[in-house]
């Protein structure tokens, strides 16, 4: 049977220590003037434009990643606090401003679906990939993106594919759910390029 074709973003479910997931979130600003909608399993990395930053500096501020080699995430949004002026909308639109809970551990294991680019294989558990972006569903609240099935083995790709989820119903096949973790996330050490662990890389804002 096919798969269902029904992206939502990066949804934890484990940790590599062989840890259950604990739910650790870390609360974090989206500037009212942040013009792009966020939604529950998109990828976000630390905001850049200098205004948009926590006046109070308890807060990280975060924007929508990148997606595409060598960009870098630091963390899935996992819920919001609520609009109380609209309680109906289970995300957050462009150019409103609010609160996210962003799982930012490096080490835990997401859910995600592929975009369906080509047909998976057996061999893509231990290579990587980028993300692929998409947009959200303002009905669900959920994330439209999907992990790409472009794959390859360079350590600038921002997935790290564990295996494919051992669920009912996952296929083999296009749209199949799969086991990953961040490659590219900030708070862990990353490569000079030759393999050579160094230091997170830090974000500066202009």
């Amino acid at each position: 049977m096919a798969n269902v074709d029904r992206p939502h973003g990066l949804t934890p479910v484990g940790h590599l220590l062989g840890l259950p997931w604990n739910g650790a979130l870390r609360r974090c600003l989206v500037d009212a003037d942040y013009a792009t909608a966020l939604y529950i399993g998109d990828p976000v990395d630390i905001d850049t434009t200098l205004v948009n930053k926590d006046a109070t500096a308890k807060r990280q501020t975060v924007m929508i990643a990148t997606a595409g080699n060598a960009s870098g995430i630091y963390g899935v949004i996992v819920g919001m606090d609520p609009i109380r002026t609209d309680l109906s909308k289970q995300y957050i639109p462009g150019s409103t401003g609010g609160y996210v809970y962003v799982c930012c551990d490096p080490y835990v294991i997401f859910r995600v679906q592929d975009n369906g680019g080509a047909v998976p294989t057996y061999v893509f558990p231990g290579q990587t990939c980028n993300l692929a972006s998409g947009t959200g569903s303002t009905r669900t609240g959920l994330s439209g993106w999907e992990m790409s099935t472009t794959t390859g083995t360079t350590d600038d790709d921002q997935l790290l594919i564990l295996n494919m989820a051992d669920i009912e119903d996952n296929e083999l096949a296009v749209n199949a759910e799969w086991d990953v973790l961040i490659n590219t996330h900030r708070l862990k050490p990353n490569s000079t390029g030759a393999g050579i662990a160094v230091g997170c890389i830090g974000v500066t804002s202009a």
